[in-house]
């Protein structure tokens, strides 16, 4: 009678849930960045689905505490996080790492890496996970360290490395007569595990003082340094006769910022490269420049090259792979072939073997413009393109493609056009003239894309203008006194512009001193903030220089808060640039500046060209063809006047479930949405506390699945936050 009892409520209580839209699901973990090892970003969980999810709640959210203090300048959260074995691992906006409960929220451990030392803030994208038995590691990057900590208790591993931090400089000054510690690195993305080798990615500067970008792996248990691969090569090393001799000295870049991912069988690690210092122009590197801008297969247990494809050569417009490879099988000439997928900035995606490195699809090496260039420049002649698939965003401007949303918005961007169009190429070379393109901020960025066992792939796009000029670094030494302007334009107009007015994710600078004390400029300068890096290796005086110009103290009127035993910057001080031809010695000052990071828009604040801005694709990588296309992001008040969304900026990557939706957020209007996967239908939305520029994860803990995104805020001069927020079916 008991049993039969049992055995009733036990009907009742499956017909419940089924009645409420949704089953019991087995325990699933989201334990790698991307997802798994391919960096797919697809879950087999399919409770929520298409007919249920427009019943999403939040479950739960977790608050870091981080960028609630307003004295302090907020920072962007673009964490990731991992859950395994029913705990979700992240990182917060400066770079705490913790613990909570998946199901809950309920925070287990937090640490402040920066307790007792100077922070360097910069952005995290994640942690790595590993085990072996009951050792259990979080592995993450913070400033100049990558820290291993107990997964249980947050504690340092005591037997990694120096305590617990292992300095992130370690393994990347072969062959350089300089102290690499003076120049700015750290980790961005995760690193990827191999058995106990710790594969890492790292980040940084793109100017004339940029550290070199090696690949290298470590020891999981020890820390100690296993292999290094010079992505910029050595003499003897294959690959050095494509810069000009002893380029290795003085160049930097080359780095993979973006993250890596593995196939466990082949014992291989897929990742892809940055361009070159310095952006924009490449007078002291002719040549290709391998490894920048390449996707390579290194051999995970040693860090030999098995094979590489440049997807750029000598890059003049930072066209960098801003994502992880992904790693897929795809039905190719009737036959079942392991793949990799990678989507570039310039929106072009290659497919290629993923044994062999070859391009499933055609690749032409096209004739390209190589003039007018930049006193000293050589532009490389051709540059790739595979036939197939097609470019998900915008290659070129052209007359058709200017705004109308109001005559006076088509009307600047017609002028700007008149004055800056130099040919239907997005190869032009950079000019002290100007050019509009498009790529620098994507195409494909760092969200990554997603890919399920179908072999169709799922790719946020961005369409946006920049207005790119470079100017002569001497006119600026001639125009002032200043050392401070002088420094500013090397390190700091790149973002913010050489007017100090900064663009859509840099603040303006003018009237800094009005509006900000000293000592939290320096403080800013010093440690870095968001997606500024630091500027420790800069001296206190040049640092102090830097301020002087932005406070309009051009002449030393720095006040008493500087420090006695700085001496005063001498007058007429200049930067002198390496001139091409000249013996090239490190750091590296080039002749040219850029505008900095300025966005084509109209007075009226939106994109000077015609939506859509932003898009989202599925791309059948089987046939190269389109599934479809959708735009992306609305912004309200266009909506309101009765047009249709035209997508925005967006910065943030998907998942894709076999539920039948994609989930992604990274929008400027601060939605996340869940798209219908077969047709890109939107089937849910939800406003976000915060924006959510960063890439959702999904996974099941006793019976329900959750669908989780980090909301920070801060770009486009968005609220910012510090939150993660969980949604669930009732």
């Amino acid at each position: 009678m008991k049993l039969r009892i049992l055995t009733f409520i036990l009907i009742v209580a499956f017909c419940y849930s089924c009645s409420n839209g949704y089953r019991q699901v087995a325990d699933t973990d989201w334990p790698k960045y991307g997802g798994d090892n391919f960096g797919s970003r697809y879950s087999p969980l399919s409770q929520i689905n298409k007919d249920n999810v427009k019943d999403l709640k939040i479950a739960w959210s977790y608050e870091t505490g981080d960028n609630k203090d307003t004295t302090k300048r907020p920072i962007n959260l673009q964490c990731q996080p991992i859950v395994v074995h029913g705990i979700m691992y992240g990182t917060s906006p400066r770079l705490k790492a913790f613990a909570v409960e998946a199901s809950t929220g309920k925070e287990l451990w937090r640490i402040d890496p920066y307790k007792n030392i100077e922070p360097v803030y910069h952005p995290s994208r994640g942690v790595t996970y590993w085990e072996n038995g009951n050792d259990k590691r979080i592995l993450y990057a913070a400033g100049n360290y990558v820290y291993a900590l107990n997964a249980s208790t947050g504690k340092p591993i005591d037997s990694f490395a120096d305590h617990g931090k292992l300095d992130i400089y370690t393994g990347l000054g072969d062959g350089l007569d300089h102290d690499v510690h003076k120049q700015f690195v750290t980790g961005t993305t995760p690193g990827i595990v191999y058995k106990n080798t710790y594969i890492m990615s790292t980040m940084a500067t793109e100017s004339g003082d940029a550290a070199p970008g090696p690949i290298r792996a470590f020891d999981v248990v020890t820390g100690k340094l296993k292999w290094v691969f010079h992505t910029i090569p050595l003499p003897g090393e294959y690959g050095y006769d494509t810069w000009p001799p002893g380029a290795y000295k003085y160049m930097g870049g080359a780095n993979n910022w973006s993250g890596l991912t593995l196939d466990e069988k082949r014992g291989t690690v897929y990742l892809g490269t940055g361009s070159p210092s310095v952006d924009y122009y490449g007078a002291v590197r002719h040549g290709t420049n391998l490894f920048a801008n390449c996707v390579l297969a290194l051999d995970a247990e040693t860090g030999k090259r098995k094979w590489h494809f440049q997807t750029i050569h000598h890059d003049l417009w930072d066209r960098d792979i801003p994502a992880p490879p992904n790693l897929l099988t795809v039905k190719h000439n009737g036959k079942m072939v392991d793949a990799v997928a990678v989507a570039g900035k310039d929106g072009l995606i290659y497919v290629l073997d993923r044994d062999s490195g070859k391009p499933l699809f055609p690749v032409v090496e096209n004739a390209v413009p190589t003039s007018p260039a930049l006193k000293g420049e050589q532009p490389w002649p051709t540059q790739p393109s595979p036939i197939k698939p097609a470019p998900f965003s915008t290659q070129y401007i052209t007359e058709k493609d200017l705004t109308d949303l109001t005559p006076e918005d088509h009307q600047f961007a017609l002028d700007r056009f008149l004055t800056t169009s130099r040919g239907t190429s997005k190869f032009m070379p950079p000019s002290k003239d100007g050019t509009i393109v498009f790529g620098i901020g994507g195409g494909a960025e760092w969200g990554g894309e997603a890919t399920d066992p179908k072999g169709i792939m799922y790719v946020n796009g961005n369409n946006m203008p920049w207005d790119l000029k470079l100017m002569e670094l001497e006119a600026f030494n001639r125009e002032t006194s200043s050392k401070g302007k002088a420094l500013f334009m090397q390190n700091c107009a790149v973002c913010h512009g050489a007017d100090r007015k900064g663009g859509q994710d840099y603040p303006s600078l003018v009237d800094i001193g009005k509006k900000m004390p000293k000592e939290k400029i320096i403080g800013i300068i010093t440690t870095g903030n968001g997606r500024m890096p630091s500027f420790k290796h800069l001296s206190y005086m040049e640092r102090y220089n830097i301020i002087a110009f932005l406070t309009n103290n051009e002449k030393n009127k720095i006040g008493t808060d500087a420090p006695h035993n700085i001496p005063e910057p001498k007058a007429n001080a200049k930067v002198v640039a390496n001139k091409p031809g000249e013996a090239v010695k490190f750091p590296y000052e080039s002749p040219y500046v850029s505008n900095g990071f300025l966005q084509f828009r109209a007075p009226s604040g939106y994109p000077a060209t015609k939506p859509p801005w932003g898009t989202l694709n599925a791309i059948d990588l089987n046939t190269g063809d389109y599934v479809w296309k959708v735009p992306l992001g609305e912004y309200e008040k266009l909506t309101a006047k009765g047009i249709k969304p035209t997508g925005t900026e967006n910065h943030g990557g998907m998942v894709v479930t076999a539920g039948g939706l994609v989930f992604i957020a990274a929008t400027e209007d601060e939605m996340i949405r869940a798209f219908d996967k077969d047709n890109g239908k939107v089937l849910w939305k939800y406003k976000l506390p915060a924006g959510g520029f960063a890439t959702p994860i999904t996974y099941a803990i006793d019976g329900k699945q959750y669908v989780v995104i980090a909301c920070g805020g801060t770009r486009y001069h968005l609220k910012p936050g510090g939150s993660f927020v969980a949604f669930a079916l009732p």
